[in-house]
């Protein structure tokens, strides 16, 4: 089955080509990062960081910020989550939890004083409305004294909620706080598939939140979808995405649900009979596509989806879209700081992630050290490769020049060995190549992961970290 759809507004199409993506379909990154997650090595601590960081500050150009904070903490169990996270109905564990994570913050912003700009930021988890409206508040009050905010016109604030956890007067007080943009969880408005997957959420609590939203302010509101998951079909599938365009948010994000019970344990709660075939879900992807798009949204890339207006599809048509550990974003040239357990920095052509559990990440502010356990330290060759599944991953398309003209090297020669495989690439119609440009094709979008494996020299060689490169889901 093939479908070609064109989004309103003469915006470039996208090509649903199943038998295509049956064919070349296999597991690799999702290019939130390049190198990736699985190329960090403990070798990298907080004195490598710290070397970062000077060389921001002696490099003269003062970059905006972009700030993340992890908070893990969820009351109940969703079966399908990889997230890390820390499931408790114990309020006191968070009270324990932003002690550490604010003398965590104080080390950052004694670190980035003088060029403290912060521009963006987001609070993910976990449940970050775990923390309760006075946690919120005192912890924003905490930040804003810490760091330099844009005006709430320029910059981007946003938080992911579970609809479960508040209410409208909650929603004010977060619009109140500070927070412009908001994120909420649907997953599938279906009962029986909410039953299976142990996350019961009333369509009613979704949708008031939305309207909640929507009236206390904020700029834009973001709902997160998955097909794959149990019980689900195609018919349940489009009940839920009529609700959800109903609900008209400015972005929509379709994740693939990866069944990796052998790695993340409450997977092993799904009954695996439940779930759809490969054939159900390419056609619950094909359907999504079809109806967002013939809605008037955007195909960004990968899972995201956005209304022609929305900063995402602005940002997309201007070049400068970027992609980092939370996805797609408007923020390309930012340096990246995260505070919170395995939080993941992103500072002056290093990558680093901090400890992954709780004792950890403790025992480390309790030395009054940063709490980074692994990273890495970019080569020319990685910002380079980088570059390139960048603008492949955000634009669709890669100038030679351009990247001729940033790095010192001839494109045709140095990508020689990349270029043969892209011609195979070619064959199957996903990219068109020419000597000043690599294009990717309506039918390639889908799989773009495949064509940014090509440029991915890690990928294929042996895995410092084994454990990480089974996490690679599959492309489709």
């Amino acid at each position: 089955m093939t479908v070609s759809l064109s989004a309103a507004g003469g915006q470039p199409s996208v090509q649903f080509d199943a038998d295509l993506i049956r064919k070349l379909t296999q597991q690799g990154p999702r290019y939130t990062s390049y190198p990736t997650a699985d190329r960090f090595t403990d070798g990298f601590r907080s004195g490598d960081y710290l070397q970062a960081v000077s060389n921001v500050r002696h490099a003269g150009a003062r970059k905006p910020l972009s700030l993340y904070l992890h908070i893990p903490f969820c009351e109940s169990l969703c079966y399908y989550c990889a997230c890390n996270k820390i499931i408790t109905k114990n309020h006191s564990k968070a009270e324990v939890y932003l002690s550490y994570l604010k003398r965590e913050i104080g080390m950052q912003a004694e670190l980035f004083s003088g060029m403290n700009h912060v521009e963006q930021l987001h609070f993910g988890g976990g449940t970050p409305t775990f923390l309760s409206d006075s946690q919120m508040g005192t912890l924003m009050d905490y930040l804003h004294r810490s760091f330099s905010f844009a005006p709430d016109a320029d910059g981007e604030y946003s938080i992911e909620i579970d609809p479960r956890t508040v209410n409208a007067d909650r929603i004010r007080s977060l619009r109140n706080q500070g927070f412009n943009r908001l994120s909420l969880g649907v997953q599938d408005f279906d009962e029986e598939v909410q039953k299976a997957v142990n996350r019961i959420q009333p369509e009613a609590l979704t949708l008031d939140a939305i309207a909640a939203a929507r009236e206390a302010g904020f700029r834009s509101i973001s709902v997160d979808l998955i097909y794959g998951l149990p019980k689900q079909n195609v018919f349940s599938m489009a009940r839920t995405l009529a609700k959800v365009i109903a609900a008209d948010p400015d972005r929509i994000s379709v994740y693939n649900y990866a069944h990796m019970p052998q790695l993340f344990k409450s997977q092993k709660l799904i009954v695996d009979d439940d779930l759809p075939t490969p054939e159900a879900k390419l056609d619950m992807l094909a359907l999504c596509i079809e109806k967002l798009t013939q809605a008037g949204y955007i195909y960004i890339g990968m899972d995201h989806f956005a209304k022609p207006n929305d900063e995402l599809a602005v940002a997309q048509r201007l070049g400068s879209l970027h992609r980092n550990f939370q996805g797609y974003s408007t923020h390309a040239e930012a340096e990246m700081v995260s505070c919170g357990v395995s939080a993941i920095s992103a500072v002056g052509g290093t990558y680093s992630q901090n400890a992954k559990s709780l004792e950890h990440y403790y025992e480390h502010i309790e030395r009054g050290q940063l709490p980074i356990t692994r990273g890495v330290k970019l080569s020319m060759d990685d910002m380079l490769r980088r570059a390139v599944i960048q603008r492949l991953m955000c634009d669709f398309e890669l100038s030679v020049r351009a990247i001729e003209t940033n790095y010192p090297i001839t494109f045709s020669r140095y990508f020689s060995g990349e270029l043969e495989k892209l011609r195979e690439l070619e064959v199957d119609g996903l990219i068109v190549l020419s000597d000043d440009w690599v294009t990717v094709t309506p039918k390639g979008r889908l799989l773009v992961r495949n064509i940014c494996m090509v440029f991915d020299r890690y990928f294929g060689m042996g895995h410092p970290l084994k454990l990480e490169r089974m996490r690679y889901s599959r492309t489709i």
